[in-house]
């Protein structure tokens, strides 16, 4: 194989490293918002799983469509968490990190409890 190929074959390994973001990069780990909401929907999805939920803006008390970002399926499947763990009109509690990017009700998942029946995953809800 040419130096040439070997670069390439390289490259093409590296790409999904390259390809993954921070979540630092784009989300604020040193804050946190705490939601209470209902579900809209559940994107249990590759490479990032989605929780769209309708909850007061904590800034202004005005109800809103939050996109909080969570973990690959991957890591919600290790972690216990099935593709029908959450469903539409499920009332949750979320706590999560905010968007860097300057998008309103964005967040990344840091724990979610779902008070009916005490379903918990990730960190402790405060």
């Amino acid at each position: 194989m040419s130096t040439k190929s070997n670069l390439s074959i390289l490259l093409l390994l590296a790409a999904p490293v390259f390809a993954h973001h921070s979540i630092s990069a784009h989300y604020f780990m040193d804050q946190n918002i705490h939601l209470e909401g209902d579900v809209v929907e559940f994107s249990y999805i590759n490479p990032h799983s989605f929780v769209r939920i309708e909850a007061k803006d904590p800034k202004t008390g005005q109800p809103a469509k939050w996109e909080i970002e969570w973990a690959s399926v991957r890591r919600l499947e290790a972690r216990g968490v099935a593709k029908d763990a959450i469903k539409p009109g499920d009332h949750v509690i979320i706590e999560g990190y905010p968007s860097r990017d300057n998008l309103d009700h964005h967040l990344f998942m840091r724990g979610i409890t779902r008070p009916s029946d005490g379903w918990k995953s990730g960190k402790d809800i405060k």
